[in-house]
């Protein structure tokens, strides 16, 4: 199998590919996270790092499945990853049923139309970073559309937004806010002060919309706010931890 990734998608293909004994190919950029980067190796997989940045990763990607023939995971388009990511949604609607509002961190979209369509009748906003607007790019220009993204939250570093997650974000009327570097760090500096939660910028995406109000909610709503994503580099987190 091969894939392409920040990181995180990488990791997953990279674990499962060993569970089941078979040989993955990650695709990541050359400045991509140290420790996803260690990571992903250390489950087994071979990494290619060839690609400058993610606005070119994809075209790696394809590169490498045409020279090698190998079977084609992406990390968020296509009906089975956004079946499987909406599952996320199945376990929302069973722990929280009566939930309001459901604000999820987007890059590629997969994880956002996942889960709107699991939850039929609720609200569900997709908080993108301004540096990494894949999906309301594509929102705008009515297709997807190729970007450079550049946010310190790598994981939601899509270079466009995926076909049916466009389409699925419109047809359940998706709302998507944008967030600011400096509202990623916030949420994540919370995160861990008061939640205890060892999240990455991108996990905290969404937090962000909904601290900074451009998530709107009534008071006494019922809030989920999807925190996806831990693997971030120490000297990372330590650096966004210490700012005031």
């Amino acid at each position: 199998m091969i894939g392409a990734s920040a990181g995180n998608h990488a990791q997953a293909l990279a674990y499962c590919a060993a569970l089941e004994g078979i040989d993955a190919l990650l695709v990541m950029w050359r400045d991509a996270s140290p420790a996803k980067v260690a990571a992903t190796r250390g489950y087994g997989a071979e990494v290619d790092l060839e690609a400058d940045g993610p606005a070119v990763l994809f075209d790696r990607l394809e590169q490498l499945v045409e020279e090698t023939g190998r079977t084609r995971i992406d990390p968020f388009e296509g009906p089975a990853l956004v079946v499987g990511q909406g599952t996320v949604g199945l376990e929302i609607g069973e722990d929280v049923p009566d939930v309001d509002v459901v604000v999820v961190p987007v890059g590629g979209g997969g994880l956002v139309a996942g889960i709107a369509t699991a939850l039929p009748g609720v609200r569900v906003v997709g908080a993108e970073p301004v540096l990494a607007n894949a999906l309301s790019a594509a929102l705008d220009a009515g297709e997807p559309v190729k970007i450079h993204p550049r946010s310190v939250a790598d994981g939601l570093n899509a270079p466009f937004a995926g076909e049916l997650a466009l389409q699925i974000v419109r047809e359940r009327s998706v709302e998507v806010v944008t967030v600011e570097e400096q509202e990623i760090e916030a949420a994540m500096r919370l995160l861990y002060e008061r939640a205890k939660l060892a999240c990455e910028p991108a996990g905290a995406a969404a937090v962000a919309g909904l601290m900074t109000g451009k998530v709107a909610v009534e008071p006494g709503a019922r809030v989920v706010c999807v925190v996806s994503g831990g693997n971030v580099a120490a000297e990372t987190a330590a650096a966004i931890l210490a700012r005031p």
